[in-house]
């Protein structure tokens, strides 16, 4: 019988994955083999495929997905990695529904196939029945950096060593992986299947150095004098963005980005393991509507849980706060979905407009007030107008904000022949990723903002075929 609708995939329930022990265990379960077949042969194998249009590294989407229906899962591996060096990640974090799964033709009078659900399927695949690595591939003299461990870090790196070319990735902190470590909670994106995508990068033959700050540690000039012929600069964007109200000093005021970076740095997801809890009281407010507040606000729940031993408070709470409606919100479709089941509060139409203070500098409210939508500003969304009169307090003891990051600014101030715009994003040319300063590249969110994981890999591959380009 015609399968017409798409396989649902197998997740945690809400009530076992918000507490230990398994409030860090991945929620989304993947597909069995016989779901990934299944929905396999629901695709048509358009002769003009326009899935591999919406794909930034442009994977061979039919090709791959018509070997799983024959269950050949080690060709199917094998073609997305002629393009995609960390299928595993891409499979679990790239929004494939505003990507290839938007493209897909089925998406017009049905559901579109689960592109991202098959990739992650079969990488599984390769994980669990493939433990050898392809042999180190290092035969030409000339020497690449590649400043940050990230998606575009990683990508770039890879398609370069692969080509022949010895690499060397320099990560600040002490292990590599930039956002896909830092930023993305393991509930989305477990531990070891990371680990297991860098060592597939570094079997390739690139050197992975930790605890080096390009720009302080080193210089881009500096590189180049250690003998090294072209850079790439994927150092992400690492500068938040705070509201400009009032209170913003009082204690318990968070980015997203030092939040998530905390939890994951600290093994704060691991208490009582790791004697490394976030204090945050009982009562968190995130500020904004992307992915990052999404986790921000998941990670909270279970930090409140963890510390609660166990069991929720009556008292506790975590709120999300929008100035628009949920159909403006950035985050995937999914995430806010989860974000539902496991009983986290929403509040729309609302903006804070100052943040209230006890005696000792703590955080205890935020004043906001109501908003209603006007025309469409130059995003396309409509644009929220706060009403007069409508002022209201909600109550907490920790906010974290979650509005956007800028570009990491330490690159550019050390390095004068770099150009930036005025958002302070590194000028590229688009084609090949080339900085204004020769043989320096960059690509991800150091050159446009924040972005998804699958557009900065796509940047760091047209880098790489540049710099390749140039050498040869």
């Amino acid at each position: 019988m015609e399968q017409k609708e798409r396989v649902k995939m197998s997740e945690l329930r809400a009530d076992e994955r918000i507490r230990p022990p398994k409030a860090y265990d991945e929620v989304a379960l993947g597909y069995t083999e016989e779901e990934a077949v299944t929905e396999s042969k629901r695709c048509i194998q358009c002769k003009n495929p326009q899935c591999v249009k919406g794909c930034p590294v442009e994977i061979d989407i039919p090709r791959f997905i018509k070997k799983i229906t024959e269950r050949d899962f080690q060709e199917s591996v094998r073609i997305i990695k002629e393009k995609n060096n960390l299928p595993a990640i891409c499979g679990r974090v790239c929004p494939q529904e505003t990507q290839c799964e938007q493209k897909c033709i089925l998406g017009k009078k049905g559901s579109p196939i689960a592109i991202g659900a098959l990739e992650r399927f079969v990488a599984d695949w390769q994980i669990k029945n493939m433990t050898e690595f392809p042999k180190t591939n290092i035969k030409l003299k000339e020497k690449i950096a590649v400043v940050g461990s990230g998606p575009a870090g990683l990508t770039c790196a890879g398609d370069l060593a692969r080509s022949g070319y010895k690499v060397t990735i320099f990560e600040a902190l002490h292990e590599p992986g930039g956002v896909l470590r830092y930023g993305i909670p393991s509930f989305r994106l477990p531990r070891e299947i990371l680990d297991y995508e860098i060592n597939y990068i570094k079997s390739l033959g690139v050197e992975i150095i930790c605890n080096v700050l390009i720009g302080k540690t080193y210089t881009i000039s500096e590189l180049f004098n250690m003998g090294y012929n072209s850079i790439f600069i994927g150092s992400g964007a690492g500068l938040p963005y705070f509201p400009k109200i009032s209170g913003m000093n009082l204690c318990r005021i968070y980015s997203a980005n030092e939040f998530l970076t905390r939890i994951n740095l600290m093994h704060a997801d691991k208490f009582p393991e790791y004697d490394t809890p976030i204090n945050i009281g009982n009562r968190v407010t995130v500020i904004g509507g992307g992915n990052t507040a999404m986790d921000s606000a998941r990670c909270s729940l279970r930090l409140i849980n963890s510390l609660t031993r166990n069991s929720r408070s009556v008292d506790s709470s975590v709120t999300i706060i929008y100035r628009r409606t949920e159909q403006e919100m950035p985050a995937r479709a999914a995430e806010i979905e989860h974000v539902k089941e496991e009983g986290i509060n929403f509040m729309f139409l609302t903006q804070p407009v100052r943040f209230i203070g006890d005696n000792r500098g703590f955080v205890t409210g935020i004043e906001c007030l109501k908003c209603e939508l006007g025309a469409p500003d130059e995003t396309g969304r409509r644009r929220p107008i706060p009403i007069k009169g409508s002022e209201f307090v909600i109550e907490t003891d920790t906010v974290i904000i979650a509005v956007g990051l800028k570009s990491n600014p330490l690159i550019p101030k050390t390095t004068p022949d770099i150009k930036t715009n005025s958002d302070g994003d590194i000028i590229v040319n688009s084609e090949t990723m080339e900085t204004t300063l020769a043989n320096v590249y960059a690509g991800g969110d150091i050159v446009g903002g924040e972005g998804t994981v699958i557009e900065a890999m796509g940047m760091g591959k047209r880098a790489a075929k540049s710099i390749i380009q140039k050498l040869s």
